[in-house]
Protein backbone atom coordinates (compact mmCIF):
# COMPACT_ATOMS: atom_id res chain seq x y z
CA UNK A 1 0.00 0.00 0.00
CA UNK A 2 1.33 3.47 -0.88
CA UNK A 3 -0.04 6.89 0.16
CA UNK A 4 -0.19 8.40 -3.32
CA UNK A 5 0.41 8.06 -7.06
CA UNK A 6 3.59 6.59 -8.49
CA UNK A 7 4.25 9.49 -10.85
CA UNK A 8 3.42 13.19 -11.11
CA UNK A 9 -0.25 13.44 -12.11
CA UNK A 10 -0.50 17.17 -12.75
CA UNK A 11 -0.59 18.73 -16.21
CA UNK A 12 2.86 18.53 -17.85
CA UNK A 13 4.70 21.74 -18.71
CA UNK A 14 4.53 22.91 -22.32
CA UNK A 15 7.55 22.00 -24.43
CA UNK A 16 8.36 25.67 -25.17
CA UNK A 17 8.26 27.60 -21.95
CA UNK A 18 10.04 30.70 -20.63
CA UNK A 19 9.81 31.30 -16.89
CA UNK A 20 9.79 35.11 -17.09
CA UNK A 21 7.23 35.12 -19.90
CA UNK A 22 4.99 32.80 -17.88
CA UNK A 23 5.34 34.84 -14.70
CA UNK A 24 5.43 38.43 -16.02
CA UNK A 25 4.50 38.41 -19.71
CA UNK A 26 1.12 36.71 -19.18
CA UNK A 27 0.10 39.07 -16.38
CA UNK A 28 1.18 42.09 -18.46
CA UNK A 29 -1.06 40.90 -21.28
CA UNK A 30 -4.10 40.17 -19.09
CA UNK A 31 -3.70 42.77 -16.30
CA UNK A 32 -1.38 45.50 -17.69
CA UNK A 33 -2.49 48.22 -15.26
CA UNK A 34 -2.69 46.05 -12.15
CA UNK A 35 -0.03 46.63 -9.49
CA UNK A 36 2.73 44.02 -9.72
CA UNK A 37 5.21 45.27 -7.13
CA UNK A 38 5.15 47.61 -4.16
CA UNK A 39 8.54 48.28 -2.59
CA UNK A 40 8.26 49.99 0.80
CA UNK A 41 11.18 51.87 2.33
CA UNK A 42 9.44 53.90 5.05
CA UNK A 43 6.77 51.95 6.97
CA UNK A 44 5.36 55.19 8.40
CA UNK A 45 4.92 56.92 5.04
CA UNK A 46 1.72 56.95 3.03
CA UNK A 47 1.27 53.91 0.78
CA UNK A 48 1.40 56.31 -2.18
CA UNK A 49 5.04 57.09 -1.31
CA UNK A 50 6.15 53.51 -1.99
CA UNK A 51 7.86 52.46 -5.23
CA UNK A 52 5.17 50.95 -7.47
CA UNK A 53 5.24 48.95 -10.68
CA UNK A 54 2.36 47.87 -12.86
CA UNK A 55 2.65 44.61 -14.78
CA UNK A 56 3.05 46.57 -18.02
CA UNK A 57 5.92 48.59 -16.53
CA UNK A 58 7.55 45.48 -15.08
CA UNK A 59 7.27 43.61 -18.38
CA UNK A 60 8.80 46.54 -20.27
CA UNK A 61 11.71 46.90 -17.80
CA UNK A 62 12.52 43.19 -17.71
CA UNK A 63 12.68 42.97 -21.51
CA UNK A 64 14.89 46.09 -21.66
CA UNK A 65 17.27 44.48 -19.15
CA UNK A 66 17.23 41.28 -21.22
CA UNK A 67 18.26 43.30 -24.30
CA UNK A 68 21.03 45.03 -22.35
CA UNK A 69 22.47 41.73 -21.12
CA UNK A 70 22.46 40.27 -24.62
CA UNK A 71 24.16 43.40 -25.99
CA UNK A 72 27.10 42.62 -23.67
CA UNK A 73 27.75 39.53 -25.79
CA UNK A 74 26.26 37.02 -23.36
CA UNK A 75 24.87 33.86 -24.92
CA UNK A 76 22.06 31.45 -23.94
CA UNK A 77 23.07 29.39 -20.92
CA UNK A 78 25.65 31.89 -19.63
CA UNK A 79 25.39 32.45 -15.87
CA UNK A 80 24.74 35.95 -14.50
CA UNK A 81 25.56 36.26 -10.80
CA UNK A 82 23.59 38.93 -8.91
CA UNK A 83 25.11 40.50 -5.81
CA UNK A 84 22.99 43.57 -5.15
CA UNK A 85 21.22 45.12 -2.19
CA UNK A 86 17.49 44.94 -1.57
CA UNK A 87 16.28 47.02 -4.53
CA UNK A 88 14.00 46.43 -7.49
CA UNK A 89 17.09 46.18 -9.72
CA UNK A 90 17.64 42.74 -8.18
CA UNK A 91 14.30 41.51 -9.48
CA UNK A 92 14.80 43.14 -12.89
CA UNK A 93 18.16 41.40 -13.36
CA UNK A 94 16.94 38.04 -12.05
CA UNK A 95 13.91 37.88 -14.35
CA UNK A 96 15.66 39.79 -17.14
CA UNK A 97 18.42 37.20 -17.33
CA UNK A 98 15.90 34.37 -17.65
CA UNK A 99 13.86 36.39 -20.16
CA UNK A 100 17.01 36.52 -22.32
CA UNK A 101 17.63 32.77 -22.08
CA UNK A 102 20.53 33.29 -19.65
CA UNK A 103 20.86 31.61 -16.24
CA UNK A 104 20.28 33.83 -13.21
CA UNK A 105 22.46 33.17 -10.18
CA UNK A 106 20.96 35.00 -7.17
CA UNK A 107 23.33 35.36 -4.21
CA UNK A 108 22.78 36.60 -0.70
CA UNK A 109 24.00 40.04 0.28
CA UNK A 110 25.06 38.44 3.58
CA UNK A 111 27.82 36.39 1.95
CA UNK A 112 31.39 37.43 2.63
CA UNK A 113 33.73 38.22 -0.27
CA UNK A 114 35.37 34.79 0.10
CA UNK A 115 32.02 33.06 -0.17
CA UNK A 116 30.93 35.19 -3.12
CA UNK A 117 34.18 34.51 -4.98
CA UNK A 118 33.62 30.78 -4.54
CA UNK A 119 30.15 31.02 -6.12
CA UNK A 120 31.53 33.08 -8.99
CA UNK A 121 34.33 30.60 -9.69
CA UNK A 122 32.30 27.42 -9.16
CA UNK A 123 29.47 28.58 -11.43
CA UNK A 124 31.76 29.89 -14.17
CA UNK A 125 29.58 32.99 -14.37
CA UNK A 126 30.22 35.21 -17.39
CA UNK A 127 28.85 38.34 -15.69
CA UNK A 128 28.25 39.68 -12.20
CA UNK A 129 25.93 42.48 -11.09
CA UNK A 130 27.39 44.57 -8.27
CA UNK A 131 26.24 47.66 -6.41
CA UNK A 132 28.43 50.75 -6.87
CA UNK A 133 30.06 50.38 -3.45
CA UNK A 134 30.21 46.58 -3.36
CA UNK A 135 33.44 45.52 -5.08
CA UNK A 136 34.58 41.95 -5.64
CA UNK A 137 37.77 40.61 -7.16
CA UNK A 138 36.77 38.88 -10.39
CA UNK A 139 38.71 36.77 -12.89
CA UNK A 140 39.63 38.30 -16.27
CA UNK A 141 36.80 38.16 -18.76
CA UNK A 142 33.95 38.36 -16.24
CA UNK A 143 31.68 41.23 -17.21
CA UNK A 144 30.49 43.69 -14.58
CA UNK A 145 26.99 45.13 -14.45
CA UNK A 146 25.89 47.97 -12.16
CA UNK A 147 22.55 49.62 -11.32
CA UNK A 148 23.63 52.45 -13.62
CA UNK A 149 23.70 49.94 -16.49
CA UNK A 150 20.17 48.82 -15.59
CA UNK A 151 18.97 52.44 -15.65
CA UNK A 152 20.72 53.03 -18.97
CA UNK A 153 19.20 49.94 -20.57
CA UNK A 154 15.74 50.96 -19.44
CA UNK A 155 16.18 54.44 -20.92
CA UNK A 156 17.74 53.24 -24.19
CA UNK A 157 14.54 51.87 -25.67
CA UNK A 158 15.97 48.53 -26.86
CA UNK A 159 13.69 45.67 -25.88
CA UNK A 160 14.14 41.93 -26.31
CA UNK A 161 11.40 39.43 -26.94
CA UNK A 162 11.19 36.65 -24.38
CA UNK A 163 13.63 33.93 -25.41
CA UNK A 164 12.14 30.82 -26.98
CA UNK A 165 13.37 28.41 -24.34
CA UNK A 166 12.31 24.86 -23.69
CA UNK A 167 10.82 23.85 -20.36
CA UNK A 168 13.95 21.82 -19.55
CA UNK A 169 16.42 24.58 -20.44
CA UNK A 170 18.38 26.01 -17.45
CA UNK A 171 16.76 29.10 -15.90
CA UNK A 172 18.44 29.77 -12.55
CA UNK A 173 21.15 28.38 -10.31
CA UNK A 174 20.97 28.62 -6.53
CA UNK A 175 23.59 27.50 -4.03
CA UNK A 176 22.69 25.57 -0.91
CA UNK A 177 24.59 23.80 1.83
CA UNK A 178 24.74 20.03 1.81
CA UNK A 179 26.70 17.27 3.45
CA UNK A 180 30.03 18.49 2.05
CA UNK A 181 32.01 21.51 3.17
CA UNK A 182 31.25 23.73 0.17
CA UNK A 183 27.84 24.92 -1.07
CA UNK A 184 26.58 23.15 -4.18
CA UNK A 185 24.70 24.69 -7.08
CA UNK A 186 21.11 23.56 -7.63
CA UNK A 187 20.19 24.08 -11.29
CA UNK A 188 16.52 24.62 -12.12
CA UNK A 189 14.81 24.66 -15.49
CA UNK A 190 12.21 27.10 -16.77
CA UNK A 191 9.65 24.39 -15.99
CA UNK A 192 10.14 25.07 -12.26
CA UNK A 193 7.55 27.88 -12.44
CA UNK A 194 5.05 25.43 -13.91
CA UNK A 195 5.89 22.98 -11.14
CA UNK A 196 4.94 25.55 -8.51
CA UNK A 197 1.27 25.56 -9.54
CA UNK A 198 0.10 22.83 -7.10
CA UNK A 199 1.04 25.03 -4.15
CA UNK A 200 -1.24 27.92 -5.10
CA UNK A 201 -4.45 26.35 -3.82
CA UNK A 202 -2.98 23.76 -1.46
CA UNK A 203 -0.69 26.10 0.48
CA UNK A 204 -0.82 29.79 -0.43
CA UNK A 205 -4.50 30.12 -1.27
CA UNK A 206 -3.37 32.67 -3.85
CA UNK A 207 -5.55 34.34 -6.48
CA UNK A 208 -5.58 37.35 -8.80
CA UNK A 209 -5.77 40.66 -6.94
CA UNK A 210 -4.19 39.34 -3.74
CA UNK A 211 -1.50 41.38 -2.00
CA UNK A 212 1.21 39.08 -0.66
CA UNK A 213 3.63 40.62 1.85
CA UNK A 214 6.88 38.68 2.13
CA UNK A 215 9.21 39.23 5.09
CA UNK A 216 12.39 38.59 3.10
CA UNK A 217 14.80 40.47 0.85
CA UNK A 218 15.00 40.12 -2.93
CA UNK A 219 18.21 38.08 -2.70
CA UNK A 220 16.58 35.18 -0.81
CA UNK A 221 15.22 32.36 -2.95
CA UNK A 222 12.18 32.12 -0.62
CA UNK A 223 11.40 35.72 -1.62
CA UNK A 224 12.18 35.28 -5.32
CA UNK A 225 9.82 32.29 -5.35
CA UNK A 226 6.96 32.83 -2.92
CA UNK A 227 7.40 36.60 -2.72
CA UNK A 228 7.61 37.39 -6.46
CA UNK A 229 7.20 34.42 -8.82
CA UNK A 230 4.02 33.11 -7.25
CA UNK A 231 2.07 36.38 -6.93
CA UNK A 232 3.04 37.48 -10.45
CA UNK A 233 2.09 34.12 -11.95
CA UNK A 234 -1.37 34.73 -10.47
CA UNK A 235 -1.65 38.46 -11.40
CA UNK A 236 -1.35 39.35 -7.71
CA UNK A 237 0.70 42.09 -6.02
CA UNK A 238 4.08 41.44 -4.39
CA UNK A 239 4.78 43.58 -1.32
CA UNK A 240 8.46 43.81 -0.32
CA UNK A 241 9.99 45.89 2.45
CA UNK A 242 13.54 47.27 2.36
CA UNK A 243 13.57 49.68 5.30
CA UNK A 244 14.81 49.36 8.90
CA UNK A 245 13.80 46.10 10.57
CA UNK A 246 11.96 45.80 13.84
CA UNK A 247 9.55 43.08 15.00
CA UNK A 248 6.46 45.29 14.76
CA UNK A 249 7.02 46.57 11.24
CA UNK A 250 5.18 43.64 9.66
CA UNK A 251 2.00 44.39 11.58
CA UNK A 252 2.12 48.03 10.40
CA UNK A 253 2.75 47.01 6.81
CA UNK A 254 -0.10 44.50 6.77
CA UNK A 255 -2.54 47.19 7.86
CA UNK A 256 -1.21 50.10 5.82
CA UNK A 257 -0.87 48.17 2.57
CA UNK A 258 -3.91 45.92 3.07
CA UNK A 259 -2.01 42.67 2.70
CA UNK A 260 -4.17 39.60 2.21
CA UNK A 261 -1.42 37.00 2.76
CA UNK A 262 1.74 37.23 4.88
CA UNK A 263 4.73 34.95 4.22
CA UNK A 264 7.65 34.52 6.63
CA UNK A 265 9.74 31.97 8.53
CA UNK A 266 8.50 30.86 11.97
CA UNK A 267 11.02 33.11 13.72
CA UNK A 268 9.40 36.23 12.25
CA UNK A 269 5.98 35.14 13.51
CA UNK A 270 7.52 34.51 16.93
CA UNK A 271 8.98 38.04 17.00
CA UNK A 272 5.76 39.57 15.71
CA UNK A 273 3.74 37.93 18.46
CA UNK A 274 6.08 39.49 21.04
CA UNK A 275 5.61 42.95 19.54
CA UNK A 276 3.14 45.31 21.28
CA UNK A 277 2.25 46.72 17.85
CA UNK A 278 0.42 43.54 16.85
CA UNK A 279 -2.47 44.19 19.26
CA UNK A 280 -3.13 47.62 17.72
CA UNK A 281 -2.64 46.54 14.11
CA UNK A 282 -5.42 46.40 11.54
CA UNK A 283 -5.37 42.83 10.24
CA UNK A 284 -8.84 42.99 8.72
CA UNK A 285 -7.61 42.34 5.16
CA UNK A 286 -5.34 39.42 6.11
CA UNK A 287 -6.84 36.01 5.29
CA UNK A 288 -3.98 33.90 6.66
CA UNK A 289 -0.26 33.58 7.08
CA UNK A 290 2.09 31.04 5.48
CA UNK A 291 5.42 29.79 6.73
CA UNK A 292 8.34 27.71 5.47
CA UNK A 293 12.06 27.24 5.99
CA UNK A 294 11.93 25.46 9.35
CA UNK A 295 9.45 23.44 11.38
CA UNK A 296 6.47 25.28 12.87
CA UNK A 297 6.24 24.45 16.57
CA UNK A 298 2.65 23.63 17.68
CA UNK A 299 2.88 26.20 20.50
CA UNK A 300 3.66 28.98 18.00
CA UNK A 301 0.74 27.92 15.81
CA UNK A 302 -1.58 27.92 18.82
CA UNK A 303 -0.43 31.37 19.95
CA UNK A 304 -0.86 32.86 16.44
CA UNK A 305 -4.39 31.45 16.23
CA UNK A 306 -5.30 32.76 19.69
CA UNK A 307 -3.90 36.27 19.20
CA UNK A 308 -5.01 36.89 15.60
CA UNK A 309 -7.90 34.51 15.04
CA UNK A 310 -6.26 33.57 11.74
CA UNK A 311 -4.81 30.37 10.35
CA UNK A 312 -1.12 29.77 9.71
CA UNK A 313 -0.26 27.32 6.95
CA UNK A 314 3.06 25.48 7.04
CA UNK A 315 4.93 23.87 4.16
CA UNK A 316 7.92 21.59 3.77
CA UNK A 317 10.24 21.76 0.80
CA UNK A 318 13.84 22.12 -0.24
CA UNK A 319 15.96 24.07 -2.68
CA UNK A 320 15.86 21.12 -5.08
CA UNK A 321 12.07 21.01 -5.46
CA UNK A 322 10.56 24.06 -3.70
CA UNK A 323 7.58 23.31 -1.42
CA UNK A 324 5.63 20.12 -2.07
CA UNK A 325 4.17 19.20 1.35
CA UNK A 326 1.77 21.71 2.90
CA UNK A 327 -1.40 22.57 4.72
CA UNK A 328 -3.61 25.30 3.33
CA UNK A 329 -7.14 26.51 2.67
CA UNK A 330 -7.96 23.16 1.05
CA UNK A 331 -5.89 21.03 3.45
CA UNK A 332 -6.85 21.18 7.17
CA UNK A 333 -4.00 21.97 9.56
CA UNK A 334 -2.82 19.24 11.91
CA UNK A 335 -0.53 20.73 14.58
CA UNK A 336 2.87 19.08 14.50
CA UNK A 337 2.62 18.16 10.82
CA UNK A 338 3.65 20.37 7.87
CA UNK A 339 0.71 18.92 5.92
CA UNK A 340 0.43 16.41 3.11
CA UNK A 341 1.58 16.14 -0.52
CA UNK A 342 0.01 18.76 -2.77
CA UNK A 343 -2.39 17.50 -5.48
CA UNK A 344 -0.51 16.01 -8.40
CA UNK A 345 2.71 15.47 -6.46
CA UNK A 346 4.22 12.01 -6.33
CA UNK A 347 5.77 11.67 -2.87
CA UNK A 348 6.89 8.56 -1.03
CA UNK A 349 8.88 7.37 1.97
CA UNK A 350 11.81 5.10 1.09
CA UNK A 351 13.95 2.91 3.35
CA UNK A 352 16.83 4.74 5.03
CA UNK A 353 19.25 1.97 4.05
CA UNK A 354 19.85 2.41 0.34
CA UNK A 355 21.55 -0.99 0.13
CA UNK A 356 18.51 -2.87 1.42
CA UNK A 357 16.33 -4.97 -0.88
CA UNK A 358 13.54 -2.81 -2.28
CA UNK A 359 15.37 0.40 -1.39
CA UNK A 360 13.53 2.29 -4.14
CA UNK A 361 10.12 0.84 -3.21
CA UNK A 362 7.81 3.11 -1.14
CA UNK A 363 7.20 2.09 2.45
CA UNK A 364 3.63 1.66 3.72
CA UNK A 365 1.93 4.36 5.84
CA UNK A 366 3.28 4.72 9.35
CA UNK A 367 6.81 3.51 8.62
CA UNK A 368 9.74 5.89 9.08
CA UNK A 369 12.13 6.53 6.19
CA UNK A 370 13.51 9.13 3.79
CA UNK A 371 11.19 11.59 2.08
CA UNK A 372 11.37 11.22 -1.70
CA UNK A 373 9.91 12.99 -4.75
CA UNK A 374 9.40 11.32 -8.12
CA UNK A 375 11.59 12.48 -11.00
CA UNK A 376 8.48 13.27 -13.08
CA UNK A 377 7.69 16.34 -10.93
CA UNK A 378 8.36 19.48 -13.06
CA UNK A 379 9.42 21.39 -9.94
CA UNK A 380 12.37 19.05 -9.41
CA UNK A 381 15.81 20.48 -10.19
CA UNK A 382 17.66 19.63 -13.39
CA UNK A 383 20.56 18.53 -11.21
CA UNK A 384 23.53 19.69 -9.15
CA UNK A 385 26.00 21.92 -10.95
CA UNK A 386 29.15 19.92 -11.77
CA UNK A 387 28.65 17.60 -8.78
CA UNK A 388 28.02 14.12 -10.27
CA UNK A 389 28.87 12.31 -7.03
CA UNK A 390 26.42 14.36 -4.99
CA UNK A 391 23.87 14.00 -7.78
CA UNK A 392 24.19 10.22 -7.66
CA UNK A 393 23.83 10.23 -3.87
CA UNK A 394 20.32 11.72 -4.00
CA UNK A 395 18.99 9.58 -6.87
CA UNK A 396 17.44 6.22 -6.11
CA UNK A 397 15.78 4.67 -9.12
CA UNK A 398 13.12 7.16 -10.29
CA UNK A 399 13.21 9.04 -6.97
CA UNK A 400 14.97 12.12 -5.66
CA UNK A 401 15.77 11.47 -2.01
CA UNK A 402 16.43 14.36 0.36
CA UNK A 403 17.76 14.08 3.89
CA UNK A 404 14.44 14.47 5.73
CA UNK A 405 13.38 11.49 7.83
CA UNK A 406 9.58 11.29 7.94
CA UNK A 407 6.54 9.07 8.07
CA UNK A 408 3.22 9.37 6.24
CA UNK A 409 -0.05 8.41 7.90
CA UNK A 410 -3.09 6.88 6.19
CA UNK A 411 -4.35 10.35 5.26
CA UNK A 412 -1.02 11.36 3.74
CA UNK A 413 -0.01 13.75 6.55
CA UNK A 414 3.72 13.98 7.17
CA UNK A 415 5.43 13.66 10.54
CA UNK A 416 8.98 15.00 10.56
CA UNK A 417 11.51 12.87 12.49
CA UNK A 418 14.69 14.86 11.84
CA UNK A 419 17.53 14.66 9.31
CA UNK A 420 19.46 11.64 8.10
CA UNK A 421 22.52 13.86 7.68
CA UNK A 422 24.04 16.63 9.80
CA UNK A 423 22.71 19.59 7.82
CA UNK A 424 21.51 22.32 10.18
CA UNK A 425 18.65 24.76 9.84
CA UNK A 426 19.57 28.34 10.72
CA UNK A 427 16.89 31.00 10.34
CA UNK A 428 15.39 29.16 7.38
CA UNK A 429 18.75 28.51 5.68
CA UNK A 430 20.33 25.09 5.29
CA UNK A 431 23.87 25.17 6.69
CA UNK A 432 26.56 22.51 6.42
CA UNK A 433 28.41 21.97 9.71
CA UNK A 434 31.49 21.02 7.71
CA UNK A 435 31.64 24.45 6.10
CA UNK A 436 31.51 26.16 9.51
CA UNK A 437 33.99 23.72 11.03
CA UNK A 438 36.52 24.24 8.23
CA UNK A 439 36.40 27.97 8.89
CA UNK A 440 36.72 27.79 12.70
CA UNK A 441 39.51 25.21 12.56
CA UNK A 442 41.81 27.91 11.16
CA UNK A 443 41.54 30.01 14.33
CA UNK A 444 44.77 29.84 16.39
CA UNK A 445 42.94 28.94 19.62
CA UNK A 446 41.16 25.92 18.14
CA UNK A 447 42.68 22.43 17.96
CA UNK A 448 39.47 20.63 16.98
CA UNK A 449 35.92 21.82 16.46
CA UNK A 450 32.49 20.39 15.77
CA UNK A 451 29.34 22.33 15.00
CA UNK A 452 25.68 21.49 15.41
CA UNK A 453 22.39 23.29 16.02
CA UNK A 454 21.19 23.26 19.61
CA UNK A 455 17.62 23.78 20.80
CA UNK A 456 17.62 26.71 23.22
CA UNK A 457 13.86 26.78 23.70
CA UNK A 458 10.91 24.98 22.09
CA UNK A 459 11.05 25.49 18.35
CA UNK A 460 14.23 27.61 18.43
CA UNK A 461 17.61 26.17 17.42
CA UNK A 462 20.90 28.06 17.10
CA UNK A 463 24.24 27.10 15.56
CA UNK A 464 26.71 26.21 18.33
CA UNK A 465 30.44 25.39 18.10
CA UNK A 466 32.05 22.82 20.41
CA UNK A 467 35.80 23.52 20.42
CA UNK A 468 38.84 21.77 21.86
CA UNK A 469 41.50 24.40 22.68
CA UNK A 470 45.08 24.17 21.48
CA UNK A 471 47.56 23.39 24.22
CA UNK A 472 48.36 26.58 26.10
CA UNK A 473 45.86 28.66 24.11
CA UNK A 474 43.41 31.08 25.70
CA UNK A 475 39.78 29.97 25.38
CA UNK A 476 38.93 33.03 23.34
CA UNK A 477 35.22 32.63 22.54
CA UNK A 478 34.73 36.20 21.40
CA UNK A 479 37.77 35.91 19.14
CA UNK A 480 36.44 32.73 17.54
CA UNK A 481 33.02 34.34 16.97
CA UNK A 482 34.64 37.44 15.47
CA UNK A 483 36.74 35.25 13.19
CA UNK A 484 33.61 33.44 12.02
CA UNK A 485 31.84 36.74 11.35
CA UNK A 486 34.71 37.85 9.12
CA UNK A 487 34.63 34.71 6.99
CA UNK A 488 31.03 33.44 7.00
CA UNK A 489 27.61 34.85 6.22
CA UNK A 490 25.80 35.87 9.44
CA UNK A 491 23.28 33.02 9.29
CA UNK A 492 26.15 30.48 9.19
CA UNK A 493 27.97 31.89 12.22
CA UNK A 494 27.70 30.12 15.57
CA UNK A 495 25.95 32.03 18.30
CA UNK A 496 27.97 30.37 21.05
CA UNK A 497 31.31 28.59 21.54
CA UNK A 498 31.41 25.82 24.13
CA UNK A 499 34.92 24.69 25.09
CA UNK A 500 35.33 20.95 25.70
CA UNK A 501 38.26 18.64 26.48
CA UNK A 502 37.41 16.22 23.66
CA UNK A 503 34.83 15.69 20.93
CA UNK A 504 32.52 12.64 21.05
CA UNK A 505 33.58 10.00 18.53
CA UNK A 506 32.69 6.45 17.53
CA UNK A 507 35.16 3.59 18.23
CA UNK A 508 36.58 4.05 14.72
CA UNK A 509 37.11 7.77 15.32
CA UNK A 510 34.15 9.20 13.43
CA UNK A 511 32.68 12.39 14.90
CA UNK A 512 29.27 11.95 16.59
CA UNK A 513 27.65 15.37 16.19
CA UNK A 514 24.36 14.19 17.65
CA UNK A 515 26.13 13.53 20.96
CA UNK A 516 27.55 17.04 21.25
CA UNK A 517 24.72 18.52 23.33
CA UNK A 518 24.08 15.51 25.53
Amino acid sequence: MTPGPLHYTGEPAPEWFNLSAHVIGRAAASHPDATALVLVTDPAASPDAAERWTFAELDDAVRHVAAGLLDLGLEPGDRVMIRLGNTSDYALLHFGAMAAGLVALPSSAQLTSDEARFLLADSGARAIALDEGRDLETPPGVLRVSPRDVARWRAAGDSAAYARTRADDPAYLVYTSGTTGRPKGVLHGHRSAWGRRPMYAAWLGLRAGDRLLHAGAFNWTYTLGVGLTDPWANAATALIYNGPRDPGVWARLIGMHEATIFAAVPGVYRQLLRSPELAAADLSTLRHGVTAGEALHPSLLAEWRTVTGLELYESLGMSEVSTFISAGPTVPVRPGSPGRPQPGRCVAVLPVDESADGADEPLPPGEVGLLAVHESDPALMLGYWNRPDEEAAVRRGPWFVGGDVVSLDEDGYVTFHGRADDVMNAMGYRVSPLEVEQCLAAHPSVAEVAVTDVEVRPGVRVVTAFAVPREGAVRDSSGVLSYAAAHLAPYKCPREVRWVDALPRTPNGKLRRRSLDL
